[in-house]
């Protein structure tokens, strides 16, 4: 291969990397759109949860954040909840966070932990 045909293939090579990139991120990049919570990463749906808690915290409304839950397909949504809170406690998290975790996995059943005081 000689050295003009060396320089046209690299060069061909990045032009169609960068043209390739520049259609993909900024011509006609993905989106989504009605997208179901359980296809999040673990610690969106960590962060999913955490709003839940401050819903419900809020207005106090079981059944609405029970349907919020479901949408996760947990098995044990209380536990989810509770093992979430010990996490959280874990990781240093807000205490008005920690609250409504604990809030919310009671009034779902299960045992949350005690808060850091």
């Amino acid at each position: 291969m000689t050295r003009t045909a060396l320089f046209n293939f690299i060069a061909g090579a990045i032009l169609g990397i960068a043209l390739g990139l520049i259609y993909s991120w900024q011509i006609n990049p993905v989106k989504y759109t009605d997208t179901a919570p359980d296809s999040l990463r673990a610690d969106y749906q960590a962060d999913y949860v955490v709003m839940i808690a401050q819903a419900y915290s809020t207005d106090g409304d079981l059944d609405l954040a029970r349907a919020r839950l479901a949408t996760l397909n947990l098995v044990d949504p209380g536990q989810h909840v509770a093992d979430l809170a010990a996490a959280q406690i874990q990781r240093g998290a807000a205490l008005d966070d920690l609250r409504a975790l604990s809030a919310l996995a009671a009034a779902l059943g299960a045992v949350p932990p005690p808060l850091p005081r």
